[in-house]
């Protein structure tokens, strides 16, 4: 899981370096929010599945010499109502830093860039 996290941000920068570069309208800067805002969530749902499967093997250690029951079961999903919310896990200081910092410098460019091509 943490390799795919770490191939997600790679990616994320590449593609939205190359949407910056490319020079075409004013309106193409905007592009560059799509794979950010999509990597950031694959991210945030690689980040919970991860956490996920911590609760499950964790369960799995504290019971297994009181129970048989649920041992074999590598579904983690039962323990999702007692973990957060994707959502909340794209700001958590794990990823809002990252992406963050990302989505304000793209959006500064963004601005910039509107500002410049606006007068004329």
């Amino acid at each position: 899981m943490a390799f795919n996290s770490f191939l997600i941000k790679g990616w994320t920068i590449i593609l939205v370096a190359v949407t910056l570069l490319l020079k075409g309208s004013k309106y193409q800067v905007l592009i560059a929010f799509i794979p950010l805002i999509v990597f950031w969530f694959l991210d945030a749902y690689f980040l919970w599945q991860e956490r996920l499967y911590r609760r499950l093997y964790n369960w799995v250690i504290q019971n297994r010499m009181q129970t048989d029951e649920f041992l074999f079961d590598m579904n983690a999903y039962r323990f999702r109502k007692e973990e957060q919310s994707k959502l909340r896990i794209m700001f958590s200081l794990t990823l809002g830093w990252f992406y963050g910092s990302i989505f304000i410098l793209t959006l500064t460019y963004a601005i910039y860039i509107f500002c410049q091509s606006g007068g004329g």
